[in-house]
């Protein structure tokens, strides 16, 4: 990655962007932008790293794989779900014990699925209460499973 960043591999400028940049789901749960780098606790190295990754695995299991919200915001039968998740939502409800902080992470984000799913609950993470507009932007610019939806104020 710090290659491409460089410019000695691959065209890093035609694909930087702005660290104050910040998508909506990033806005509402206080994340830090996808184009933050080299700082502690940022995940850009890892999202650009992986995101050529994620449309390999898009392309090959097209028809088993849901990438969530991005192939809609209800997962079909019989397909495994790619989503993005945040153990920071999650992870002080749970002691980390032996762990160190990315195993603990991992055992959030599992531990956190297998409770919604145990409640009966897991089905509504799918479908956070968003406005029109916030779900087309969502659409385009993902969002994280499991964060609750933007309380939308009614107009008068």
């Amino acid at each position: 990655m710090d290659q491409v960043q460089e410019g000695t591999v691959g065209n890093g400028g035609a694909r930087s962007g702005n660290a104050r940049w910040r998508r909506r789901t990033e806005e509402r749960c206080g994340a830090k932008s996808v184009f933050h780098f080299d700082v502690p606790g940022s995940v850009a190295k890892s999202t650009h790293a992986g995101l050529p990754w994620l449309r390999f695995l898009q392309r090959e299991l097209a028809s088993q794989l849901h990438c969530w919200p991005f192939d809609g915001w209800q997962p079909g039968p019989g397909r495994s779900v790619l989503a993005e998740s945040y153990p920071a939502l999650w992870s002080h409800e749970y002691p980390a014990q032996h762990r160190n902080s990315h195993q603990h992470d991992a055992y959030t984000i599992a531990r956190w699925f297998r409770e919604q799913d145990l409640a009966g609950t897991l089905a509504t993470a799918f479908h956070p209460k968003l406005d029109a507009t916030e779900r087309s932007i969502a659409a385009i610019e993902g969002w994280i499973l499991g964060l609750p939806g933007i309380v939308v104020q009614p107009t008068h």
